[in-house]
């Protein structure tokens, strides 16, 4: 039985403002579509004979993943939390650590949640010719037919052939433009799609044979587990242990069990603005839009807009990226410098590089509507039944106003129903709640004045989200 295996652990900082380390891109609706790339990843697997999905993300983003799961259908106590990001190798091994209890004959299908592939029915069909092979012990990759000579991928070089599969010869690191035409040229080399079948217990013996130690560590972390929730909670000191090593470094570079199954199925892991606008769909002119977008004279641009009308004119090979709090302009052909820029804001402390300027939590979200030297206004949205947690603050008033629905505000030891155009006040250093008792969300307006608005400034006494 294949146990789907999807790893949403990155940050996308190539694709900022729009992905950022609060938010990355495997939980944006990037492509055109609603839904954003992890559940558009969930969505390709209908049609595939598989079992339960396990889902692998960075503790910090727990929320958004069970939220997206559970708008998916697929939110069943399957979410594997790693405690600080150790890259593929040990992410694996947490899954495969899972699914070999569940099934001592596993097979994993490892997917990244930020790619995207266009033919379905290819995609399915590459999988299908994969199953053997994993059966009888390979460990199998999907080498992409490339159609260009593409310096942002590894490759992978053609063995010996295998009925619809191949040995692998060579993994091959990011080539220079040259090189990569001589590759292209060749026939003999595909793209390194990162996208894997193997059984659980094939992957930890060869993961056992070539880095004891990141299986020592994820074994001893998993060993002691808790579930808490949707979420499958590894011992976080056993796994801060574990090496930081990528599943081709740890293990697919040495095996001798090492097969690749070509899959020709439009597919791209989104790693850049170029990439998105190679996959967008275009108007005559070469441009690709999403959101209030205006062109005049203006040609085979990227221009997205999240609230506000972008309007280009007499522009050419740009991309544009607007946001509630930040605006991207950049020449098509030097994205992958982006990633420069948000480590420039990083060193800078600019918040920018984090947040955004609507920020979701476990019971909703807020939108920080304008900041002052003494004062932050935030508008904030409560899902229904949903409760933010007990908590004081040292240095901050609040005063709320409900825009829409009814809030039950609990301050010390008194419990008070507010509705709208109705407001309460809760002055520094006392003790309150907020909570949304009714069936629609709660809106309303907050207005923080003090002499510290950090969000660090949260003494909290009770949550039942399990925030410290």
């Amino acid at each position: 039985m294949i146990y789907p295996v999807i790893m949403a652990g990155g940050n996308g900082t190539r694709l900022w403002p729009m992905s950022r380390q609060a938010y990355p891109k495997q939980f944006l609706p990037l492509t055109g579509s609603d839904r954003s790339m992890l559940q558009e990843t969930v969505l390709r697997l209908k049609g595939l004979d598989v079992s339960e999905l396990l889902l692998t993300c960075n503790e910090e983003h727990r929320f958004l993943a069970a939220e997206q799961m559970r708008q998916m259908g697929h939110l069943d106590h399957n979410i594997i939390l790693e405690p600080a990001g150790r890259n593929t190798a040990p992410a694996i091994a947490l899954a495969a650590l899972t699914a070999r209890k569940k099934n001592p004959e596993a097979l994993l299908l490892v997917l990244a949640a930020d790619h995207t592939i266009a033919d379905t029915t290819a995609f399915h069909s590459s999988v299908k010719s994969a199953v053997p092979l994993a059966e009888q012990g390979s460990l199998v990759t999907f080498g992409i037919v490339p159609t260009h000579p593409e310096t942002g991928y590894g490759y992978i070089r053609k063995g010996e052939p295998d009925g619809c599969a191949f040995s692998v010869a060579e993994f091959v690191e990011k080539p220079n433009a040259e090189t990569a035409q001589t590759y292209l040229e060749s026939g003999e080399y595909y793209w390194n799609s990162g996208m894997f079948l193997f059984r659980a217990d094939t992957y930890l013996h060869e993961l056992k044979s070539f880095r004891p130690d990141i299986l020592e560590a994820c074994e001893t972390a998993y060993g002691d587990c808790d579930q808490d929730m949707d979420f499958i909670r590894v011992n976080k000191s056993a796994f801060l242990e574990c090496p930081s090593e990528s599943v081709d470094y740890a293990v697919m570079e040495h095996t001798e069990s090492a097969m690749a199954v070509p899959l020709d199925a439009g597919w791209s892991d989104v790693g850049s603005w170029s990439a998105i606008w190679e996959i967008a769909e275009k108007d005559a002119d070469g441009n690709a839009s999403l959101g209030d977008v205006l062109h005049q004279k203006s040609f085979n641009n990227l221009v997205m807009a999240e609230n506000a009308l972008v309007a280009t004119v007499g522009i050419n090979n740009l991309i544009v990226v607007q946001t509630k709090d930040s605006i991207l302009v950049a020449d098509r052909n030097q994205v992958q410098d982006v990633k420069h820029l948000v480590n420039a804001l990083k060193e800078n402390g600019r918040p920018e590089y984090r947040l955004h300027r609507e920020v979701y939590r476990p019971w909703g979200k807020y939108d920080s509507v304008d900041t002052g030297s003494r004062y932050q206004v935030k508008r904030i949205t409560v899902k229904p039944g949903e409760k933010l947690s007990v908590q004081m603050h040292h240095h901050r008033a609040e005063h709320w106003i409900v825009v829409s629905g009814t809030a039950s505000v609990t301050i010390d030891d008194t419990t008070t129903m507010i509705t709208e155009n109705e407001s309460v006040y809760i002055p520094v250093g006392k003790v309150h709640s907020l909570e949304n008792p009714g069936c629609i969300p709660l809106e309303l307006i907050e207005v923080q004045s003090g002499s510290y608005l950090g969000e660090d400034d949260i003494v909290r006494f009770e949550d039942r989200y399990g925030r410290s």
